[in-house]
């Protein structure tokens, strides 16, 4: 999920979890991103990209791959296979990938796009003015005799630090440092935005420390074998730093985040903006939490002084605060030795990346083999000087009239999200007029920032991987602390113009569309306007629905959180969202193992809305001419035939089991047959009737928005 601050390069587990939390209160995104996420791009003879892996992917003569349908299967029983079957009977998922779809052919194109620019600045043929702190990063990321040679010696003085604490006043102060180290800590503090007062920035809290993707891989016996082998990674970690009792320390640090896993909140809780909003003084928190030293705590953190700080999942702070002062200081030593050395691993010498890769990637995801190194390096780069790089993508690969056509489809879709507005028959006249406020203002952003950030006080070393990767940590942080109790700056990105996503953002009221992602299949100005309207327009749609999905609705036009809805148009949002939810629950992908509508509920509400709104503005569009019939389809099919092509997609099962434990999206499959059925146009196209085993009667069917 999207921040909407730039992801800390060097982040810890207790940084990262932290990191997902804000996120998901601050934005919603298109796709969840995969973890260590990698593409295949083609590969010249000299390792370089090859020209054709530069070139934007066209899909067939309109902008849809008829090669790929299935038209053995009836659209009413598979609409999925029916418009991407044959794709998926010959498409394999790459052996460095844990997915492949519409996604991940333009995350392979944006790698490779990435890694042009990238060679050029180390061959030092780029012209740009950050171009020699490009190829330093970058070289040294690629200099692996250099870092093989080092091995572990970059951790030595972090390592040192930790040795030395004898007290649990000392392991505070040290977890207090978690900001500007590689050192994780079970309470981090952020800056991030306050929901009831959205212009300036604010302190934020939360618990973290987890190794494991979520709590559920503690608890749940379907990811027992997970646990298990998470125990002997550590160990396997820490034998590698050479700490004492190994696997004695692994079984200590397991039982240590299992207690805490037991008292975290759950997704779907830390889901509801209502619950995650806690303001609280420093005073208040430190009664709240009479069994950590708050005060001592702040005071070594490198962090502003604030009377207000909001805690994101309260209810865990006291049982928190408790299990870690029960814990031996030894075992929180080892704990903190281990994620340090987990958070440091992709910086290290091979023996440490592939120790990672076997558990967080094999392990965890399903992936078959660990990237080439250079992509492994372009996503780093991404992180440490994205915009930077990104400048030079814009220049060579988003022609300005791609903006301009874009800009256009926005405009077509929020007006079709006005005309749905005020014709719902559910909703009140009070209720809706906050509701077009809060449209009429809607910001977007669509390619790049306007203002670039500037990297001029972060420096590269081309022999120093490890502190690259620490310095352009420090770097964001103090850019974050110097922001702090100050306006929000609302020219902001959340995602590089590299990035193959989108967002919508809580707070500020605003859709962003990076320039990577307006490309084919999800844009092409060439192919029919049907298709466009079906995978960009939905997603246009997606975003703005999200603004008034089950958590977005919950702040007004100027993205404060409060109550602007009347009280019986509440109940009627509910009651369709609990139908919907009810839905989505009921997919059930393995044996035994369910979507979770009520996580994945905002999610579903914007791909129903956003596809809802899609076919209203290609309708719309056509200015009341009839629609072209292209090889036997319908204007209103050629729009599902899109949206379906948007989303189609093969993923590893370990993924996918993580994903739907995790992550706010459905699996792609259900994105197109959840929504779809819903749809009384879909059920028009393709004259989908009772019998059909996509079908549900009128009155089970859910109209949101």
């Amino acid at each position: 999920m999207a921040q909407m601050f730039r992801t800390r390069v060097m982040a810890t587990s207790a940084a990262a979890l932290l990191a997902l939390s804000t996120g998901a209160a601050q934005a919603h995104d298109t796709h969840d991103q995969a973890p260590d996420a990698q593409v295949t791009a083609a590969a010249s003879p000299t390792g370089g990209a090859t020209a054709e892996s530069l070139v934007s992917p066209k899909f067939g003569t309109w902008g849809f791959d008829l090669s790929g349908m299935d038209r053995s299967v009836k659209p009413g029983d598979d609409f999925y296979a029916f418009a991407n079957g044959k794709w998926a009977e010959r498409t394999e998922i790459p052996a460095d990938r844990v997915r492949y779809g519409s996604f991940d052919t333009l995350q392979v194109l944006s790698e490779a796009r990435v890694r042009a620019i990238l060679e050029e600045a180390a061959a030092g043929k780029l012209d740009h003015p950050d171009a020699a702190r490009i190829a330093a990063a970058y070289g040294a990321f690629m200099d692996e005799a250099r870092v093989e040679a080092l091995d572990a010696k970059p951790l030595a003085p972090e390592l040192a630090m930790i040795r030395k604490v004898k007290t649990r006043a000392d392991f505070t102060a040290l977890m207090a440092k978690s900001n500007t180290t590689g050192f994780t800590s079970v309470l981090p503090v952020q800056i991030s935005f306050d929901a009831k007062a959205p212009d300036r920035y604010v302190l934020l809290t939360s618990n973290s420390g987890l190794g494991l993707p979520d709590r559920d891989y503690y608890l749940q016996a379907s990811f027992a074998d997970k646990k298990v082998k998470y125990e002997a990674y550590i160990a396997r970690m820490l034998t590698m730093i050479g700490w004492e009792k190994p696997a004695e320390s692994a079984r200590a640090i397991v039982a240590f985040e299992t207690k805490m896993a037991e008292v975290s909140m759950t997704r779907v809780e830390q889901r509801d903006r209502d619950k995650t909003y806690n303001p609280m003084t420093p005073a208040e928190l430190a009664a709240y939490t009479p069994d950590f030293d708050w005060k001592s705590y702040l005071a070594a953190a490198d962090l502003p002084k604030a009377d207000k700080i909001i805690v994101w999942s309260k209810p865990a702070f006291p049982k928190i605060t408790a299990i870690y002062a029960a814990t031996p200081v030894d075992t929180l030593k080892a704990w903190q030795a281990f994620h340090l050395t987990d958070g440091a691993a992709p910086y290290l010498s091979k023996r440490f990346v592939d120790a990672r890769f076997e558990f967080q990637g094999k392990e965890l995801t399903g992936q078959k083999e660990l990237a080439p190194r250079w992509k492994r390096a372009a996503r780093w780069m991404d992180g440490a000087l994205g915009e930077s790089v990104g400048k030079v993508y814009v220049a060579r690969y988003f022609p300005p009239e791609t903006k301009v056509k874009a800009l256009e489809l926005v405009t077509n879709v929020r007006s079709a999200m006005r005309g749905r507005i005020e014709n719902l028959a559910w909703m009140g006249p009070a209720t809706k007029a906050k509701a077009l406020e809060k449209l009429d203002r809607l910001g977007l952003k669509i390619g790049y920032p306007d203002q670039w950030l500037d990297y001029s006080a972060l420096e590269m070393k081309p022999d120093d991987l490890y502190g690259n990767a620490m310095r352009s940590s420090v770097f964001e942080w103090r850019r974050q602390v110097a922001r702090f109790d100050k306006p929000v700056d609302r020219t902001e990105w959340g995602m590089t113009p590299q990035t193959v996503n989108a967002y919508y953002h809580t707070f500020n009221i605003e859709i962003a569309f990076p320039a990577a992602f307006l490309q084919p299949p999800f844009f092409d100005p060439d192919a029919d306007p049907a298709v466009n309207y079906g995978a960009v327009g939905a997603v246009i749609g997606h975003e703005i629905t999200h603004g008034f999905d089950d958590q977005g609705r919950k702040a007004d036009a100027g993205g404060v959180l409060t109550d602007w809805w009347q009280p019986e148009d509440d109940a009627k949002f509910k009651a369709q969202a609990g139908r919907l939810t009810a839905q989505f629950d009921a997919f059930e992908p393995f044996p035994g193992v369910r979507v979770q509508g009520a996580l994945s509920l905002g999610e579903n509400i914007a791909d129903l809305g956003g596809l809802k709104l899609a076919l209203d503005a290609y309708r719309a569009s056509l200015k009341g001419a009839p629609a072209p019939v292209i090889d036997g389809f319908t204007g209103d099919q050629r729009v599902f035939l899109g949206y379906a092509q948007a989303w189609r997609s093969k993923a590893r099962e370990d993924f996918t089991r993580r994903q739907i434990a995790t992550g706010p999206h459905a699996p792609s499959f259900y994105r197109v047959m959840g929504p779809i059925r819903n749809i009384q146009a879909w059920y028009d196209a393709w004259d989908i009737k009772p019998g059909d085993k996509l079908y549900i009667p009128p009155e089970q069917r859910v109209n949101i928005w």
